[in-house]
């Protein structure tokens, strides 16, 4: 497998190209503001993107797909509850107050069903919590988990359509149900893994705890 993953200034949000060493083919998960910088890696390994894939819409995961779509012409995807914020993405950059180019409009809703790229399959799972679309893109031992992860840390979930307790069943009963050793590549920061962040997470230790005393 091909890895790349790019983060700039303002949101320093992490935006990935993976690819298949044997084929060329690629998807690029989440362009923002780094979309120059993916697309550059995609020239640099001679790669076909196939598909665009969102693990949500807000708006740091975003500002790049216009972009990528003209240069690349491949299909967006994304989950039909994060519709209304890819809708308003340019609102939510004047909240911001930066300008925002609006985005294409999404080829592919998420069905779940697994999406082909040369010799690789993604799985998709819905984990809302930080927003109400929010999925994590299985590709073998990588999980592509947006905002749902952080290493020593959760998404946030003070935005509209954030809710706490959502977001904790996504991770215990979702993502803690994949392999251990899988790696977490998260929206912002270092990557982990899922075992670390089941044994060391305050936030998930803390709600387990909580949760067992009132079962």
């Amino acid at each position: 497998m091909l890895l790349e993953v790019r983060a700039v200034p303002l949101f320093y949000k992490n935006g990935f190209v993976v690819g298949c060493e044997r084929t060329r083919e690629a998807v690029v998960i989440d362009p923002g503001d780094e979309a120059d910088a993916l697309l550059g890696a995609v020239r640099d390994h001679g790669l076909e993107v196939r598909h665009i894939l969102l693990t949500h819409a807000h708006i740091d995961h975003i500002t790049g797909v216009a972009l990528v779509k003209d240069a690349v012409g491949a299909p967006v995807y994304l989950h039909r509850d994060d519709l209304p914020l890819y809708d308003h993405a340019v609102e939510q950059g004047h909240m911001f107050g930066i300008a925002v180019r609006r985005p294409p409009p999404v080829d592919v809703l998420y069905d779940m069903s697994p999406i082909q790229f040369g010799d690789y399959e993604v799985r998709v799972h819905h984990t809302p919590g930080h927003c109400p679309g929010g999925v994590c893109l299985e590709i073998g031992p990588h999980l592509f988990v947006g905002d749902t992860l952080f290493a020593g840390s959760i998404g946030r979930t003070d935005l509209p359509g954030g809710d706490h307790d959502v977001l904790m069943r996504s991770i215990t009963g979702v993502l803690f149900a994949l392999p251990e050793a899988a790696t977490v590549h998260p929206g912002h920061g270092p990557d982990t893994t899922i075992g670390h962040e089941r044994r060391t997470n305050p936030f998930v230790l803390e709600y387990l705890s909580r949760h067992s005393k009132t079962t």
